[in-house]
């Protein structure tokens, strides 16, 4: 039975091999046009992304799945400033993911910027030893100006806190004080009104306010 069966299939085999062999030459050219046709139509609809619009894309689903917690928060502000790059160092030579310029740095008890560049850890405790400063800075403009309105932005303490890490605590009580007459902006153009508009209402409640903020190291 096994006999009869394997020699019904080796006869179905060479039977359909031997049919699709003779295909004519006028049937494999017109299926080479069709094929090459098919590719040049492809071509016309075919895009590639650019590597920041593919870290665009990437990152506005990250952020919407974060929300407005604190982690969004950092990772919005790290974005903002470097695509999230830990080794970036910029023209006007400030650092990291979060940009720190080597003032700053000391302030907070980071000396060594060669360890820092390299170091993700460094650079997180950083950025949140830098808020706990400039939040104890800014405690009271915080109190007297979020929820107000000031030059069509409503005032929130993560758009003061973002606003403070890009031109210091000094420019923010300046534009809240002048009421948006006075407003800073970095050698890039982005200013402290800008950045208090695009992080607003972030949940930075668990920032706590420290006057001596430093980074520990280990």
């Amino acid at each position: 039975m096994i006999k009869k069966f394997m020699k019904v299939l080796f006869i179905s085999g060479a039977i359909f091999t031997i049919a699709t062999g003779f295909t004519s030459k006028k049937e494999l050219k017109a299926s080479n046009v069709i094929n090459s046709e098919v590719r040049e139509g492809l071509g016309l609809y075919y895009t590639v992304l650019s590597k920041n619009e593919v870290e665009e894309e990437v990152k506005e689903e990250f952020s919407l799945f974060l929300g407005k917690s604190f982690i969004g928060f950092k990772e919005a502000v790290g974005f903002k400033e470097s695509q999230g790059r830990y080794s970036v160092i910029n023209t006007f030579g400030y650092m990291g993911k979060y940009q720190f310029g080597k003032g700053t740095l000391k302030l907070i008890g980071v000396y060594n910027t060669r360890s820092f560049i390299k170091d993700p850890n460094i650079q997180e405790k950083a950025f949140e030893a830098n808020l706990s400063r400039n939040k104890w800075v800014l405690r009271r403009d915080i109190k007297r100006f979020v929820g107000r309105t000031i030059g069509g932005v409503k005032i929130t303490e993560s758009g003061i806190l973002a606003a403070a890490h890009l031109g210091g605590p000094g420019n923010v009580k300046k534009y809240l004080r002048s009421y948006g007459a006075n407003v800073f902006s970095d050698a890039y153009g982005s200013s402290v009104r800008y950045y208090m508009k695009k992080f607003a209402g972030f949940d930075t409640s668990s920032v706590e306010e420290n006057k001596k903020a430093k980074v520990v190291l280990g």
